[in-house]
């Protein structure tokens, strides 16, 4: 190494430079003390000094060996590297989930984009076809009021001309004072005129003038200018906080409430609403407790649930797909408030993992139009079979497949389901991340899914559906899009991604497109294959075209599509181009009535099956909706049933997710 030279003008506290001396390797050379070595090291100024600096002016300084110091620094160096390295991983992990944040992001915006042309162009071809409507309008009620004042104008004209005509011959006649002449005249032209002078005419206006164009202006104005929102917020996970008695314990069957407070990066409490704001109870084995979500539009939400079972829970609440702080919470549930131990908050913030099922639901209804019990299982429901069973089909349970688990043939958190013509049942395995197929008897034959967030990989799939062509299609929910594989299990495309935000249930209609349910969106998209838009109806509320948390999708023979709305406790029929035609359905326990319904299926006679996940049974309806009986379960209860479908051989498949296995029932079409 080269030798540092000092400048003229160092101070003691740069007396030391770097020197290579003979037989002496690299050393720390004194620049006061010419050709002396450093080899103490001054605590007071820091610094290395030779042994005539310690003579001088560091003679009362404490000191110690250099060597101790620098193998002390390197070690210090080296733990500091240490730390410093340490922190890659985090900042790596931080890197990617704001790369992926900003590729929603820049999806989301081209998506709204896109939205917003395809809404105005929509509003321009509806304002043109106004137009139209009213020009036409313009002509034809004018052209009706013209023919009317014509007709009588032209008979007007008529008598006016005969009169003239008549009155001139028999001016001829008089003037002449031909006596021949005037009875003759008489004789033709005289009964004439008596008839013209009595003949009663129109001469009052049989029509008006009258044609005023009402437009209200500026109310459309308004409306126009108030059209459209962009909706956000500035929440973020890190910030945003819980609370409530419901973090920490609830009595079983008794529904429990978690108040969630949303904040900005400062803290500050976030004012607005509209947060995607997710929520899932599961014991350390899976299983899976439903609740609701509601948003109060200040910037708080209430989550309420119920649990059906004792034991210890992890309580999970994420914004943004991110936990919130101190999430997941763990929570005990007992039979009785005695049974209870007090827990803390503390032993909440230190709890680690989750299981990452459970139901994503989020509620733009306002405070004063909510019920309290929307959306929770009822205690009672999950075990006893409903009051009012009447009726029965005989029918009984063919066989169960699978447990808790995660091996080949056994679940976690199962949730949709498929059934091929060739006899195949695939089940979307969603905790597991992957599908497995079985026949129709079944055996288990294969599975594939590779938990991630590439395209090809699963990050929780909620609905399976098979293409005429073969193909399977997996509405993955956590990755807010839709994949599509071979029947071999290959991985062949995507379709949906930017435009969807939770994608639950799929199905495919009589063209061959895909039918998507998002749940988180409240709106039902209809692809291609390729992956083009076809159409896309629905949105958030309580109306005939809205939806609550919407589930599953079925379509019939008519090529007309079902879809349960959950939250709003109903089955909705809409055609093909999503316009609505019937719903039935309301809350409660009674036949016909749901709590909470799920999956969905047709038969060859067009009769509805629907899966009533709160109230832990199957129902059947008539293509109009009436309801005619139910499946009966009794010999080994359902617990909270997921996705339908029906087998070539016309047996019910039902996923039955609270206890991990998938069922069978002869069904009587």
């Amino acid at each position: 190494m080269e030798a540092q030279q000092a400048s003229p003008d160092s101070s003691s506290e740069e007396c030391t430079v770097l020197e290579a001396l003979p037989d002496k390797g690299t050393a720390l050379i004194c620049s006061q003390h010419k050709g002396k070595v450093s080899v103490l090291y001054c605590l007071a100024c820091e610094n290395s000094v030779c042994e005539d600096c310690m003579n001088g002016e560091h003679a009362e300084h404490p000191t110690d060996s250099l060597e101790n110091i620098v193998d002390q620094q390197l070690a210090a160096l080296q733990d500091r590297v240490d730390s410093a390295k340490n922190r890659l991983p985090q900042i790596r992990e931080a890197v990617q989930s704001l790369r992926e944040i900003l590729q929603q992001l820049n999806s989301q915006r081209s998506s709204i984009e896109e939205d917003i042309h395809s809404s105005f162009s929509e509003l321009h071809k509806t304002l043109d076809t106004r137009k139209s409507v009213l020009l036409m309008e313009l002509e034809v009620t004018s052209g009706l009021k013209q023919k009317v004042l014509q007709a009588q104008l032209d008979t007007l004209l008529q008598e006016e001309a005969a009169i003239n005509y008549n009155c001139s011959l028999t001016g001829e006649a008089l003037d002449g004072e031909n006596k021949a002449v005037i009875l003759q005249t008489h004789k033709d032209v005289g009964e004439r005129l008596r008839d013209l002078a009595s003949q009663g005419l129109p001469l009052q206006p049989e029509e008006n003038d009258q044609l005023d164009l009402m437009m209200e202006i500026e109310g459309l104005r308004k409306s126009i200018h108030n059209l459209g929102t962009i909706v956000t917020t500035n929440a973020v996970a890190s910030q945003t906080e819980a609370s409530g008695e419901g973090l920490e314990q609830c009595i079983v069957g008794q529904p429990a409430t978690v108040i969630i407070t949303t904040r900005d990066k400062s803290g500050g409490l976030c004012k607005t609403g509209n947060a995607i704001i997710s929520a899932e109870v599961c014991t350390p084995d899976g299983s899976v407790a439903d609740g609701e979500i509601v948003d109060h539009k200040n910037g708080t939400y209430e989550f309420q649930y119920t649990v059906k079972k004792e034991g210890n829970f992890s309580l999970a609440l994420r914004l943004y797909d991110q936990h919130i702080r101190g999430s997941p919470f763990q929570l005990k549930v007992t039979c009785s408030p005695d049974d209870s131990p007090p827990t803390t908050t503390a032993a909440n913030a230190a709890s680690t993992g989750s299981s990452d099922g459970g139901a994503r639901k989020r509620s733009a209804k306002s405070p004063g139009s909510r019920s309290r019990q929307k959306g929770v299982r009822r205690a009672g429901s999950l075990f006893s079979t409903p009051k009012k069973r009447v009726n029965p089909i005989e029918d009984d349970l063919i066989f169960r497949i699978g447990t808790k688990g995660r091996n080949k043939g056994e679940f976690t958190n199962l949730q949709g389901v498929a059934a091929c013509s060739e006899g195949k049942i695939l089940i979307a395995d969603s905790n597991n991340q992957c599908v497995q197929i079985f026949s129709s008897t079944g055996e288990f034959q294969s599975r594939f899914g590779v938990r991630g967030r590439l395209p090809g990989q699963l990050q929780r799939p909620t609905g399976v559906a098979v293409h005429p062509n073969g193909d399977i299609i997996i509405a993955d929910y956590d990755n807010k899009w839709v994949s599509i594989f071979s029947s071999e299990g290959k991985y062949k495309a995507k379709l949906g991604s930017g435009r969807l935000m939770g994608p639950k249930g799929v199905s495919v209609d009589q063209n061959g497109h895909v039918i998507v349910v998002d749940n988180k969106a409240c709106t039902v998209f209809i692809f291609q294959p390729s992956g083009k838009l076809v159409t896309k109806f629905g949105s958030r509320g309580n109306g005939d075209r809205q939806f609550a948390g919407p589930h599953f999708a079925a379509v019939n023979n008519n090529n007309e599509i079902i879809i349960t709305d959950f939250h709003n406790h109903s089955v909705k029929v809409f055609n093909a181009d999503g316009e609505f035609l019937l719903k039935f359905g309301s809350n409660g326990e009674g036949n016909g009535q749901f709590n909470a319904p799920t999956g969905v299926a047709v038969d060859v006679n067009g009769n509805i099956i629907v899966a009533d996940w709160g109230n832990s049974r199957i129902q059947v309806f008539d293509g109009s909706g009436s309801f005619l009986s139910y499946i009966n379960t009794a010999a080994d209860p359902l617990y909270g049933p997921q996705g339908l479908a029906l087998t070539s051989d016309g047996h019910v498949v039902v996923a039955d997710s609270g206890n991990h296995c998938f069922k069978v029932y002869r069904y009587l079409q």
